[in-house]
């Protein structure tokens, strides 16, 4: 090593003496011998004179080199041997420990055991894998002795015996006090909590004076009970509201328990048999109590548009969400209708054009309520237009009916027209989906600066916000009805052309499976409107008809079904079906004695599509969200890329486990 730095430091000239030789060669075959002869002397007295010079120069650069690296060596030792902080050399493959100071050796215990030791005997808790991903600082602290340890540490190639290993340096910090008061403190922050009574009004409706106050005793007394085990600030701010404020520390317990108390105040039953329910909004991981009060504001109506009688977790990333499961009760006015359906249309009014799009695939409900936008929107008098892209849906029979009508003649534009179209007075209608990454056209979407949206799915963690109009009804049996109540209220049925009746007929029924489930009075309210407006029952049952492959295909996929758990059936097909057919065969499914709940799974390209149905005995939009889709409690969906039908069964499998022993443990014993 000393000899290579030095010949680096010395000038390599070889090149000029070659140059000179060749001269001299050349003036001796040129005659001149003389001068040759003189030029050769002179070469050689240069030549010896430098390499006299390159000794002298490469001896003292040695002696320096050798003073500069004996010193490095001897100051890397006595550092190493003097290290204040606890220090051990080990073999990262074996766990051997070669060396460590008495530091180390007094943190672990092990002064007895210096030699031929495996760390794992010293410090069984730490884990040295992080060294081999080549990080150099453990990303966990190491408990050791009641102690608490931030590690660094390095690998290097060490020669032993002419075989190169690895060897690994690590150096222990003591952080047991820092981390000790930042524990304290994530353990104190507040959490902000806001308990929302969804239904008293209704349960107490035409009681008793007495009934009423000892019926809010007893959800007081429930309240008042859950929010002692946190120790925090409880308090009332309405008859029907309240607040929480407490530590941190107390979260884990509530969500280990699940929040018991949804099932504790459903305890609390009317005279007329209703049960009381309470929706839970927490605010975790704000800056400010402004910013928790604004969290748990978020999560409440999280849980209100998702159905009520469930607890949501909101921090400053996502929502968590607990309880849901009970079966949905309508529980909404027409006065919200009314204001709804004045918003819209002054907002169609003010816009340049109305542009209407549903989510990916669209269907049935989607299709149905985007005319009935656009009959809005011409009632008002403002030119109006339909996303359809070029590429198959489950609506495409409906939107060829509606497309051979005069008034719909220029109405159905691809994503990438609408996007041309648009401009900053343009109003962007969202109908039958609230998730941002469902829609037609996210690029359309984030492009409007006006966006109204028209749901009645229970929302996800992920939503569109931030909207100038925000329909949302996840007790609708469809998007057809909702647009229907707004119709009712901005224009007269007669208005409504018999086509545009049809279509939102018929995303009536199917969303209804032919008003058999999710129906309530406006449901039908909405049906009879429609229904005088011209829509004929017997032209909508022709859109539900289906050729004879695709009905093979179907019971194909029922005779397929086999059995899980309780009352659940689950239909895998390993070959693409129509996403019509899927969703046919889940609902006939439930039509066979014994069958609450049924799920089809079926690949679509490079994903595998689940169509989950439910009786009610089950929440399938619960159970599928866990797969990472969304619906509602009897009509759910997901959609998963990049697996196989195999392992999304196998997923769907541990998300129905997890469910029903859930339910069986939340069960009073």
């Amino acid at each position: 090593m000393y000899q290579k730095l030095t010949r680096m430091l010395i000038p390599r000239i070889g090149l000029y003496f070659a140059v000179m030789l060749a001269f001299a060669g050349i003036t001796a075959l040129l005659g001149h011998r003389e001068a040759a002869a003189a030029e050769l002397a002179a070469v050689a007295a240069l030549l010896a004179g430098y390499g006299a010079s390159a000794f002298r120069r490469r001896r003292e650069a040695d002696r320096c080199l050798r003073e500069i690296l004996d010193n490095m060596d001897q100051a890397t030792r006595n550092s190493t041997l003097n290290c204040p902080l606890p220090l051990v050399m080990f073999r990262p493959d074996s766990g051997e420990v070669v060396w460590s100071n008495e530091r180390f050796l007094r943190i672990t215990g092990g002064e007895e055991r210096m030699f031929d030791t495996k760390l794992a005997d010293l410090a069984p808790a730490f884990d040295t894998r992080w060294l081999l991903e080549g990080k150099d600082e453990c990303p966990e602290e190491v408990e050791l002795g009641g102690r608490r340890y931030q590690v660094f540490g390095d690998m290097a190639r060490a020669a032993s015996e002419g075989e190169e290993s690895l060897l690994a340096t690590t150096y222990w910090l003591d952080v047991t006090e820092l981390a000790d008061t930042r524990d304290i403190y994530k353990a104190t922050r507040p959490v902000l909590a806001l308990l929302l009574l969804d239904n008293y009004e209704d349960a107490v409706k035409s009681q008793d004076e007495s009934v009423r106050s000892a019926m809010l005793s007893q959800v007081s007394r429930r309240l008042s009970r859950w929010a002692e085990l946190s120790q925090g600030l409880f308090l009332r701010l309405d008859r029907d509201r309240f607040l929480l404020l407490f530590e941190e520390q107390y979260l884990n317990h509530y969500k280990e328990e699940k929040f018991s108390l949804l099932d504790s105040v459903r305890e609390v039953v009317s005279p007329a048999g209703m049960p009381v329910t309470v929706s839970i909004g927490v605010g975790v991981d704000g800056d400010t109590f402004g910013e928790l009060y604004r969290f748990a504001n978020l999560s409440v109506e999280m849980a209100l548009s998702r159905g009520g009688d469930q607890a949501v977790i909101k921090n400053r990333f996502t929502f968590e969400f607990f309880g849901g499961r009970s079966k949905e009760t309508e529980r909404r006015g027409k006065v919200k209708s009314r204001v709804m359906a004045s918003a819209m249309g002054e907002l169609a009014a003010d816009a340049s054009c109305v542009i209407v799009m549903g989510h990916k695939a669209p269907d049935f409900d989607a299709a149905g309520a985007a005319v009935g936008v656009c009959a809005i929107a011409r009632m008002k008098g403002v030119p109006h237009y339909i996303v359809r892209d070029n590429v198959p849906t489950p609506a495409d029979e409906l939107y060829e009916r509606v497309a051979k009508m005069p008034q719909y003649q220029e109405v159905f534009v691809d994503s990438q027209e609408a996007l041309v179209r648009a401009d900053s007075r343009s109003l962007l209608v969202v109908v039958d989906t609230n998730r941002p990454e469902q829609v037609q056209s996210l690029e359309l979407l984030d492009s409007c600066n006006k966006v109204a949206v028209v749901d009645h799915h229970r929302r996800a963690a992920t939503y569109i916000e931030g909207a100038d109009l925000n329909f949302h009804e996840p007790y609708a049996s469809s998007t057809c009805e909702l647009v229907s109540e707004l119709i009712s209220y901005l224009m007269e049925p007669a208005d409504l052309l018999p086509g545009e009746a049809e279509a939102m007929m018929a995303g009536l029924m199917l969303d209804t499976k032919n008003f058999t489930t999710r129906t309530g009075g406006r449901t039908f309210e909405a049906a009879a409107m429609l229904r005088r407006a011209g829509g004929d029952t017997s032209e909508i049952r022709k859109l539900f008809q289906t050729d004879l492959d695709d009905a093979v295909a179907k019971y194909g996929i029922i005779q397929n079904a086999k059995m899980y758990r309780q009352d659940v059936a689950i239909a895998a097909s390993g070959r693409p079906v129509g996403r019509v057919t899927a969703a046919q065969a889940a609902d006939e499914l439930l039509n066979i004695a014994g069958i609450g709940a049924s799920f089809v799974l079926y690949p679509d390209g490079d994903r595998v599509v689940v169509s989950g149905r439910s009786l009610g005995t089950a929440n399938v939009q619960v159970i599928l969200e866990a797969l990472g889709g969304g619906g509602n409690a009897e009509a759910a969906g997901a959609q998963i890329p990049g697996k196989t039908v195999d392992q999304v069964l196998e997923e769907l499998h541990g998300a129905l486990d997890n469910y029903f022993d859930e339910e069986e443990s939340a069960e009073p014993s």
